[in-house]
């Protein structure tokens, strides 16, 4: 599996939303349609309990939970990434559950603690490692503050596979990249509109959260990136920038909200996005987002 795990890593990695009730609870059955409309359009991993699945909205049982879902919802069709993270024994648990439930590689989010050491982080992602029974691991980077050896030293541990660069740095990347072993898959983490200043610095693959709603899109413009078709790639992302524009918005507050907001769009509501996110959307917003829909033909007329 892991030779197969570093090859679609070079694909997208679709970051899956976490469905929520009524009543605010999780409703895992509601992510089922979602899986089968990416696996159709051609995504080639999914990850649950990532950030544009609210991770740290969830209890750690809710976490457990919805990676349990989504394994039984994509019942062995593609690679299953588990996002794990917070205090070691969190993460640990989680670690444990995921590999339990059938995950194929755990996803390591960078921990948000205020006194994160980069020495700190390689017995993290150690213990995280054990705990996983030796599931690959890809490392989710949004903050390259630790620095170029920092980085180097975590890919250097056994087992990572690879890194979700979510930094707007393209020139750290290179750098990272240059200094870490080679065995190791560098995918943009940014989505989309990000790609191609990865792609051009050696990254392959990319995040998305648009996958949710739109998965076409997003396997149109990795085919186009793969054989340097730089402005089919260009004119694609330009094309659902607006949808990115809202999720960026409210200092990126609104990132879960613009997805689950198009869902709803879509005739698929998955619940509102639990605070602290920006929720519900502006009418400024939810009226650019509903444009955005009927001018490319995802929701019938009467919806919009």
């Amino acid at each position: 599996m892991a030779n197969n795990l570093k090859q679609v890593l070079t694909g997208i990695s679709g970051i899956l939303v976490t469905p929520f009730d009524e009543a605010g609870g999780i409703a895992p059955a509601l992510q089922k349609p979602i899986v089968d409309r990416a696996l159709a359009a051609g995504v080639h991993v999914l990850t649950a309990n990532g950030n544009t699945g609210e991770f740290y909205s969830l209890t750690i049982d809710e976490a457990e939970a919805m990676v349990d879902a989504a394994a039984a919802h994509v019942a062995g069709r593609a690679p299953l990434v588990a996002g794990v993270g917070r205090g070691i024994p969190d993460a640990c648990q989680l670690a444990k559950v995921s590999a339990k439930a059938g995950a194929d590689a755990l996803m390591i989010h960078q921990p948000p603690d205020p006194f994160v050491a980069p020495r700190g982080m390689i017995d993290y992602v150690a213990a995280v490692s054990d705990a996983g029974g030796g599931l690959p691991l890809i490392l989710y980077l949004r903050n390259d503050a630790i620095g170029t050896e920092a980085i180097a030293a975590l890919c250097a541990i056994p087992g990572v596979v690879g890194v979700k660069w979510a930094t707007p740095n393209p020139m750290k990347l290179k750098a990272a990249m240059a200094a870490s072993p080679d065995h190791i898959v560098w995918v943009g983490g940014l989505a989309e509109v990000w790609a191609p200043a990865f792609y051009a610095v050696g990254a392959r693959g990319f995040t998305s959260g648009l996958i949710n709603v739109w998965p076409e899109r997003s396997v149109a413009i990795h085919a186009a990136l793969e054989v340097s078709r730089w402005d089919e790639a260009r004119e694609l992302i330009a094309g659902m920038q607006v949808f990115e524009d809202i999720r960026a918005e409210d200092q990126g507050g609104a990132n879960v909200s613009g997805v689950k907001a198009t869902l709803r769009l879509i005739g698929e509501d998955c619940g509102a996005a639990r605070p602290p996110a920006a929720w519900p959307l502006t009418a400024d917003q939810q009226a650019r987002l509903s444009a955005f829909m009927k001018h490319n033909g995802l929701v019938p007329r009467a919806a919009v």
